[in-house]
């Protein structure tokens, strides 16, 4: 598949999942896992004693982890084939 045939969303969810194509099932929920680890709010729990920067750091995190499932959901609806699911 060529770049300039893949559609904007679908670059930026590869993107956020740090994937690039072609994308099987396992890789993909292995990403997934990976950027859900990385971007846990409660990581950000013990980064520092100021509560504004705490704060800023977990609202980005919840703000990676919708992107990351929502990455996953449009990724595996439209890039795994449906004969891979059980």
């Amino acid at each position: 598949m060529a770049d300039d045939a893949v559609p904007q969303e679908i670059v930026r969810a590869l993107e956020i999942l740090e994937l690039t194509l072609p994308v099987t099932s396992d890789a993909l929920d292995r990403a997934k896992r990976v950027q859900l680890y990385n971007w846990d709010p409660a990581r950000y729990a013990n980064l520092t004693n100021n509560p504004a920067q705490y704060m800023t750091a977990y609202k980005k995190a919840e703000e990676m982890t919708k992107l990351v499932e929502a990455s996953h959901a449009l990724l595996s609806a439209v890039l795994v084939p449906d004969d891979e699911t059980p």
